[in-house]
C-alpha cells in the first residue's frame, strides 16, 4: 500500500488533501504525520509555511516520542534539532538519539544558547564526542568555567579532534573561518594586513563614548548578537565533515587551552570583564573575547582593536558598536570596501559610510554600495550617478537588487552609451 508521504513526494495528492496534510490532519500514524509535515515545511513553497506553523504547535508528548526514537526519519530529526526549530524540552532526547547525525550536533553546538550549552554538557554522548566538544569550545556564549570542563573532557577521553579537508582541527579555524566570511585574507599571527603600528589615542575613545553616552547607557547590557546570527557569521565551511574522515590526536593543545582558560578566569577576577586589554582565554578566538565584553567594552575594541575584531564588530546588532568601527583610526580602505558590500550589517552602517568624505573618494566603496541589495533604495539611487558605464550595465543585470535600481541603472547606461557614440 502506498503511503501518503510517497504520494506527496510524487505530487500526486489533490490540493485539498495537501492542505489537510499541512495541518497534520491526515488519518495516518503519528510518525508519518511528522514526516509529511517536515517534508512540506522544507520542500513545498505553497504549503510549507502552514506546515511550519503546525510543527511549531505539535503535541509535545508526540514530539518527544519522535525525538527519542532511533527509527524516526533522519529528515525529521535534523529538522527538530536545527536551531531555528528546536524546542528546548526536546533537546536532551535529541542529544542521546543515535540516529541524530553528529554533524548536526556539531553545528548546533557552535551557536547553542546558554541553556543549550548546559544541556550539551550534561549529555553522555556529547561528553564522549571530540567533534561536538571541539565545536562547543568555539561557542561565544561558553563561560570560562565551562570551557575548562570541555577541555578536561577532551583530555580525559584522549579522543582525537576532528579535522576538515585542510587537516586542521575546529579551533584552528577560528581566525580563518571568520576572516574568510568577512572576505579578508587569512594571516598567521599578527593583527592583520593594513593595521597601523602604535596605540590609538585614549582621547579618541573618550570622545566617542561621551558623544554617544545616552545610547550606550540604554544598550549597556546588550550582548553581542551578530546580524544574521553566529552560524552565518562563521560560515558553513567552518564545520568539519565528521563522517569517514581521518582524525588527528589533540596532543598538548587541550592542555595548553586548559591552562589558558584557568589563567583567564583568574585575570577576570582581578580586572572588570568590560576592559579590552585583558588577555583572552584563547588568543585565536576573537568571538569569545568579544562576547565577554559589554557595549562599552566592545566600542573600545572597535576603536582600538585589530582587523579581525573589526570584521566581527561591524556585524554587531547594537548600532552604537557597529558605527564605532567606522570611526577606528586604523580602519583601512580595503575594509570599508568589504563593509560596503556586506549584506549582513545594519542599515545604519551602510548609511553612515557615504557620510564620510574619505570613503566617498574611493570608487570601489561607491560601486559596492550601489551593488549591495541591503543598501537603502534612496541611498543606492543617489550614488548611482557616480558609476562608470560598465558598472551601470552590471548593476542593471544584478537581479539581487531592487528593480527600481536596475531600471535606473539601465536608463543611465543607455544615456551614457548614446552620449559616447555621439562624440
Amino acid at each position: 500500500m502506498t503511503r501518503s508521504i510517497d504520494l506527496i513526494r510524487a505530487s500526486r495528492l489533490p490540493s485539498n488533501m495537501m492542505q489537510f496534510a499541512a495541518k497534520g490532519a491526515l488519518s495516518v500514524p503519528p510518525d508519518e504525520n511528522l514526516e509529511i509535515l517536515v517534508y512540506l515545511a522544507k520542500h513545498n513553497p505553497v504549503f510549507g509555511p502552514l506546515a511550519r506553523m503546525t510543527l511549531a504547535g505539535w503535541d509535545e508528548k508526540a514530539s518527544l516520542a519522535a525525538a527519542s526514537d532511533p527509527k524516526t526519519a533522519r529528515e525529521v530529526l535534523d529538522y527538530l534539532v536545527s536551531p531555528e526549530n528546536l524546542r528546548p524540552k526536546l533537546l536532551p532526547a535529541l542529544l542521546e538519539n543515535p540516529s541524530v547525525a553528529e554533524g548536526e550536533l556539531v553545528k548546533f553546538a557552535i551557536s547553542a544558547s546558554p541553556e543549550g550549552i548546559a544541556a550539551l554538557l550534561q549529555s553522555a554522548r556529547v561528553r564522549a564526542s571530540a567533534g561536538i566538544l571541539g565545536s562547543l569550545r568555539s561557542n561565544p556564549y561558553l563561560k570560562a568555567e565551562q570551557a575548562t570542563v570541555v577541555v578536561e573532557l577532551l583530555r580525559a577521553g584522549k579522543t582525537p579532534a576532528p579535522v576538515s579537508a585542510t587537516g586542521k582541527a575546529p579551533h584552528d579555524h577560528d581566525n580563518e573561518a571568520m576572516a574568510a566570511k568577512a572576505g579578508e585574507p587569512v594571516h598567521e599571527g599578527g593583527a592583520g594586513e593594513g593595521d597601523e603600528a602604535g596605540e590609538v589615542p585614549e582621547e579618541t575613545v573618550t570622545a566617542y563614548l561621551a558623544e554617544h553616552a545616552p545610547e550606550i547607557a540604554a544598550e549597556q547590557d546588550k550582548p553581542f548578537q551578530p546580524v544574521g546570527g553566529i552560524v552565518d557569521l562563521l560560515g558553513a565551511n567552518y564545520f568539519p565533515v565528521l563522517e569517514n574522515k581521518t582524525m588527528t590526536e589533540i596532543d598538548g593543545t587541550a592542555e595548553k587551552a586548559a591552562a589558558a582558560a584557568s589563567a583567564a578566569a583568574v585575570a577576570a577576577k582581578r580586572k572588570p570583564a568590560a576592559g579590552v586589554n585583558a588577555a583572552p582565554a584563547q588568543r585565536d578566538n576573537a568571538m569569545q573575547k568579544i562576547n565577554r565584553l559589554d557595549v562599552k567594552g566592545r566600542i573600545q575594541l572597535a576603536l582600538k582593536g585589530n582587523k579581525e575584531e573589526r570584521s566581527l564588530l561591524i556585524r554587531d546588532g547594537t548600532k552604537v558598536v557597529a558605527l564605532a568601527v567606522l570611526e577606528a583610526p586604523k580602519l583601512s580602505d580595503g575594509e570599508v570596501e568589504r563593509f560596503a558590500l556586506q549584506k549582513n550589517v545594519l542599515e545604519a552602517v551602510l548609511r553612515q559610510i557615504p557620510l564620510k568624505r574619505r570613503f566617498m573618494k574611493n570608487y570601489i566603496v561607491v560601486r559596492n554600495l550601489v551593488s549591495n541589495p541591503r543598501t537603502p533604495l534612496d541611498l543606492g539611487l543617489g550614488l548611482m550617478k557616480h558609476l562608470l558605464t560598465q558598472d551601470l550595465k552590471n548593476v542593471s543585470a544584478n537581479k539581487e537588487i531592487s528593480e527600481t535600481v536596475r531600471k535606473l541603472a539601465l536608463k543611465m547606461y543607455k544615456q551614457k552609451l548614446d552620449a559616447a557614440n555621439k562624440k
